[in-house]
């Protein structure tokens, strides 16, 4: 039951987040279609295809983590390891609150800010924070821990879009 509980919670989380970035992004601005893109951008369509795979990995990896955080506290037997394992617990939601934070900034930043140059560097921020994520759950599970990579890359591959971007139409 903890794990359903917890996903029921990341998964809000994530859906908030999702929600931020929809509502920021429009691919059918004169803006964006008159910014140019390298080649090698994705057809607009796979992004959205892309980034809900990647929400329910972000939602079902946190979820683990913090169920498998909710087992190891409850099988400490000191009270300096319940305390060690709270504070990973602690870490580790504020950790995902600040990742879902730049996640859903880059869109605004992008989309309505029309900043490329900080949402390049916001991009960057991203996909370090994603990497770091994914490290501390592999660190807990190392199922979320993988699940997490294809975040990982896709960040990666979108800071260094973003940079492209930004940089043909400096």
């Amino acid at each position: 039951m903890g794990f359903f509980k917890k996903l029921v919670g990341t998964g809000l989380a994530t859906a908030a987040t999702a929600a931020v970035g929809t509502f920021a992004t429009d691919p059918s601005t004169p803006w964006y279609k008159t910014r140019k893109k390298p080649q090698w951008q994705p057809p607009e369509e796979v992004f959205p295809i892309a980034w809900t795979g990647l929400y329910v990995l972000i939602a079902g990896s946190s979820a683990r983590v913090l169920a498998k955080l909710d087992e190891q506290q409850s099988r400490a037997l000191t009270k300096s390891k319940q305390e060690e394992v709270e504070a990973e617990r602690t870490s580790f939601k504020r950790s995902l609150g600040i990742n879902l934070a730049l996640n859903a900034g880059w869109s605004i930043l992008f989309w309505q800010g029309k900043n490329l140059k900080l949402a390049t560097v916001e991009a960057v921020a991203l996909a370090a924070s994603s990497a770091g994520l994914m490290a501390r759950s592999g660190k807990v599970s190392t199922g979320a821990g993988i699940a997490l990579v294809p975040y990982a890359a896709w960040t990666a591959f979108a800071a260094a879009l973003a940079g492209k971007i930004a940089q043909l139409n400096d």
